[in-house]
């Protein structure tokens, strides 16, 4: 499996919504690195899983909707606690519908948040057609 991989760093703030969340409850800032890697088990007849710029485009739109903005506010988090986890599968699910990255070639979707220095959280998805009607 041939994967490429783009990263970005941004900051985005929220609070969590979870019983007795302890500071976390109040809005603060993180630092986030997001990571976004495609798979494909061949190339195109250029050498290329996807174009990187076509990828690194995306990625830009995806950190710059969320950049200093408060992850509460945005539709994507309606009753959902706005946690890292669930970030990195609304920034997977956003990316896996936009054509720039999508192919008959692009099979695996991998979204990596970095929060802070002090975690990291993955979500991965297939790019079959099958899932991408789901």
């Amino acid at each position: 499996m041939y994967t490429v991989s783009v990263s970005r760093s941004f900051v985005a703030q929220h609070s969590l919504t979870v019983p007795d969340p302890g500071p976390e409850g109040d809005r603060h800032s993180h630092h986030y690195t997001l990571e976004v890697t495609v798979g494909s088990p061949d190339l195109d007849a250029y050498g290329y899983v996807v174009d990187i710029d076509h990828l690194t485009a995306a990625v830009d739109d995806v950190a710059e909707e969320f950049r200093d903005q408060t992850l509460n506010d945005h539709p994507a988090f309606d009753g959902l606690n706005p946690s890292v986890e669930h970030f990195a599968r609304v920034v997977a699910d956003s990316l896996a519908a936009d054509p720039r990255i999508s192919s008959d070639r692009v099979r695996t979707l991998r979204v990596a948040i970095d929060e802070d220095d002090v975690a990291r959280v993955s979500y991965e998805r297939e790019l079959t057609e099958e899932a991408l009607s789901d």
